[in-house]
């Protein structure tokens, strides 16, 4: 059942602050920067495991590899496109 005390809260989920907009928008990146790092991390493990003799399959190393490569390259195509969206930003006349 949906109460009015929900449809309040959710009202103001969507009314964030300007504060609590950069403060979501913030710890959201931060998660998401500490998935990449995670990946890489998990990748170098593997590496290290196999390259040490470890108990680990050759496939797992290299699917932690291509998962580790494509999460940087997205993440550094989504940077790229916020830099140039700041930079069209700063070329606008006021």
């Amino acid at each position: 059942m949906f109460t009015q005390t929900q449809g309040v809260q959710q009202a103001n989920k969507l009314t964030a602050t300007p504060y609590e907009a950069q403060q979501n928008f913030a710890a959201t990146l931060k998660d998401a920067i500490a998935q990449v790092n995670a990946q890489q991390i998990q990748s170098d493990t593997l590496t290290n495991k196999l390259i040490n003799g470890g108990d680990v399959d050759l496939h797992e190393v290299m699917i932690a590899s291509q998962k580790a490569s494509i999460t940087l390259n997205a993440t550094m195509e989504v940077r790229n496109k916020v830099v140039e969206a700041y930079q069209e930003i700063m070329r606008m006349s006021v």
